[in-house]
């Protein structure tokens, strides 16, 4: 079953060496001020160590306002933001994170991707990466709906490898060929949108596999996400949400639960396809 994960705490250690929480909060469409900090509270309040937002959330303010407000100290929260689009390119990415790096007040973020493979823009977007980690500012640097090609592009001009590619990634989208590359490069998948914004959760599978452990279709899907060894980061900003979301790790899926999960597959997207998107 390769890694037994069994607390909300428990790490993987990323390619660098530094340790990355395999569950987290996304905070996606969470409102800036009261909204974001609250969802943030509640979570580092039931154990989530991990918290992953981005520039183009609007909320990284209130990220970090929740974080200091929490008293556990920084070094204990993993943070991942991204530079959006707009703002790819050396310069202005460089700059991009020093705005984001002063909206969440902090000395420096744990994980910084770049949020979309722009045409002609990546490939320098992660010299600007490379610049900041190699000054301290971030531990570690990734990706983010990165496909097999844009990673061999970094490859080729780069020695840092990423530590992170974070993908949308759910039973209907297994991106078994990615995972692989990924996992034979070192670099950890990640997944956002894994409950496929509830579509996969009446499925009658889930559902079966659910009723069997007692646990609720969503919890089930969580527990086959971090059994693949990818990093999952479900977002919501309601309490009892948050909670249940969590409660994953006093219970395991077969492999044969597991391969029924599996071929749920129909390579199908929710979101954009990173080889085609107009953002």
């Amino acid at each position: 079953m390769g890694v037994r994960i069994t607390n909300i705490a428990d790490c993987v250690t990323l390619n660098n060496g530094v340790k990355m929480p395999w569950f987290g909060l996304g905070v996606y469409k969470a409102q800036e001020g009261e909204e974001v900090e609250n969802a943030v509270r509640w979570a580092l309040e039931m154990g989530y160590r991990s918290i992953d937002t981005a520039a183009l959330y609007g909320n990284e303010r209130g990220v970090g306002q929740a974080i200091r407000d929490s008293g556990i100290p920084r070094e204990e929260v993993f943070v991942t933001t991204k530079v959006w689009n707009s703002d790819q390119g050396y310069e202005s990415t460089l700059r991009a994170f020093e705005e984001s790096r002063r909206r969440l007040g902090f000395d420096y973020v744990d994980l910084y991707l770049i949020h979309w493979p722009v045409k002609g823009k990546y490939v320098e977007t992660w010299r600007a990466l490379e610049k900041l980690y190699r000054d301290g500012w971030v531990r570690a640097i990734g990706v983010s709906n990165f496909q097999i090609h844009h990673l061999q592009d970094i490859f080729a001009v780069s020695d840092i490898i990423p530590a992170v590619n974070q993908v949308e990634y759910h039973p209907r989208l297994t991106q078994k060929p990615l995972h692989a590359f990924c996992r034979d490069h070192g670099i950890q998948l990640e997944a956002w949108s894994p409950l496929m914004r509830g579509e996969v959760l009446g499925h009658p599978t889930i559902v079966e596999i659910a009723e069997r452990h007692g646990k609720t279709p969503a919890q089930v899907v969580l527990r086959w996400d971090v059994q693949n060894e990818v990093v999952t980061i479900p977002k919501s900003v309601r309490k009892e949400r948050i909670r249940e979301n969590a409660d994953i790790f006093d219970f395991e899926l077969t492999e044969e639960e597991m391969a029924r999960i599996d071929a749920l597959n129909e390579n199908r997207r929710i979101g954009a396809d990173p080889d085609n998107f107009n953002f």
